[in-house]
């Protein structure tokens, strides 16, 4: 039976994952959409996705989502906070094959429900995305860092500092392994000083760098080649190897969340966001409900204690003796317990946390939560949109 698109479906879903056919003839669209099938049911999700064939100018694409059931069960609003809760066979993990599996699935799942479409040229590109997301996932969850915005330190058998450079690898060293023993305690016993910003920065190039020496290995070497010359990081970091979704006209859901996105929760109080370090925190998202916490590791953030601990930001300023504004972390943990211990005190501080945050320089009545969210380029060989810029 021919393929026929769904108006009325493809109207109410603007969003989901949207893949590419390549395929001309109706044999091969068959053949396509039986290899998206297949994949959907090696997650054990072949009875929540709709999959439904949209003819393009040139093509035809195949537009996923989650029916309506799934969504509203596993992922209400886009909430995809709880699909561990909502979804027990996702907690079935006693193996390390079974807790990838139980990632993927997470992602997948999160990539469905999604209000704004995830675009991919084939099969193998959704795969190799998935993988991104969990190896930065999996970094994220070892990554244990010491806090510091005035001095950063790494280890010195994999990378040397230079001023204008910034931490190159070693000559004839693996990236792999430099970013793991930067980042990693367990490799090196020595928790390393990064900021918050940095931190997210080595654990998606390591997210990166480990997909494609698997399904793209001259960018792995191309990537290798360019570390041991320059430091690619801050806002050309950005560019090169990020996607951001999501917009301040077009915010994304306050609870919807991928594992492996990059997101900014926004300090929106004047004061304390002047002291560095303290203008927001940078995270990395990491399923389940959890946010990363590279300086308590076995801490991760909820959304509910970030909000708390950044509203409480205000209440840990003081000047120390040169005239500078500090930060009083022992302060703000007290002004957290006590408020995570007053239902209607915490009540006051998510009704103004979990709010949008204002435009960039306005501090008026917005949240911590930011509109948009950040994922990793494209790397397999096949679809890669991650083009390194020539370096003098």
């Amino acid at each position: 039976m021919p393929f026929q698109p769904d108006a009325h479906s493809l109207i109410r879903r603007a969003g989901g994952i949207q893949l590419q056919s390549g395929a001309a003839s109706q044999e091969g669209l068959s053949a396509v959409r039986s290899a998206i099938s297949t994949l959907f049911a090696s997650l054990e999700l072949q009875d929540a996705v709709m999959v439904t064939p949209v003819q393009t100018a040139n093509s035809t694409c195949f537009q996923c989502h989650l029916s309506d059931a799934a969504a509203m069960s596993w992922t209400p609003g886009h909430d995809t906070l709880d699909i561990l809760h909502r979804w027990k066979p996702l907690q079935e993990a006693e193996t390390v094959a079974a807790e990838q599996k139980a990632l993927d699935r997470e992602i997948m799942v999160a990539l469905l429900a999604s209000p704004t479409a995830f675009h991919f040229s084939d099969l193998e590109a959704l795969a190799s995305s998935i993988r991104v997301r969990r190896f930065m996932v999996e970094a994220a969850r070892k990554t244990a860092l010491a806090f510091n915005t005035a001095a950063a330190e790494r280890p010195e058998t994999f990378w040397r500092y230079e001023p204008e450079r910034g931490f190159v690898l070693q000559h004839g060293q693996s990236l792999i392994c430099a970013l793991i023993s930067a980042t990693q305690p367990e490799a090196t016993g020595k928790h390393y000083d990064f900021s918050c910003y940095r931190a997210t920065e080595y654990v998606i190039l390591l997210g990166i760098a480990q997909e494609a020496q698997i399904s793209n290995p001259p960018l792995f070497n191309a990537l290798q080649q360019r570390n041991e010359v320059h430091a690619i990081r801050s806002g050309l970091f950005h560019e090169v190897f990020l996607v951001e979704y999501g917009s301040m006209d077009n915010p994304l859901p306050s609870h919807y969340y991928v594992p492996g996105d990059r997101l900014w929760f926004r300090n929106p109080d004047e004061r304390s966001s002047d002291i560095t370090g303290y203008e927001g925190s940078w995270v990395i998202y990491m399923g389940g409900g959890l946010f990363s916490n590279f300086w308590q590791q076995d801490k991760p953030y909820t959304l509910v204690k970030k909000c708390v601990e950044i509203f409480h930001w205000r209440d840990g300023v003081y000047v120390d003796g040169h005239g500078q504004l500090q930060m009083d972390e022992k302060r703000v943990d007290a002004f957290v317990a006590q408020t995570l211990n007053d239902p209607v005190a915490l009540a006051h501080v998510l009704d103004r946390m979990t709010r949008m945050r204002d435009p960039q320089g306005v501090y008026a009545q917005g949240g911590c939560i930011d509109t948009t969210r950040e994922h990793a380029k494209q790397v397999h060989a096949s679809s890669c949109d991650l083009v390194l810029p020539p370096w003098p």
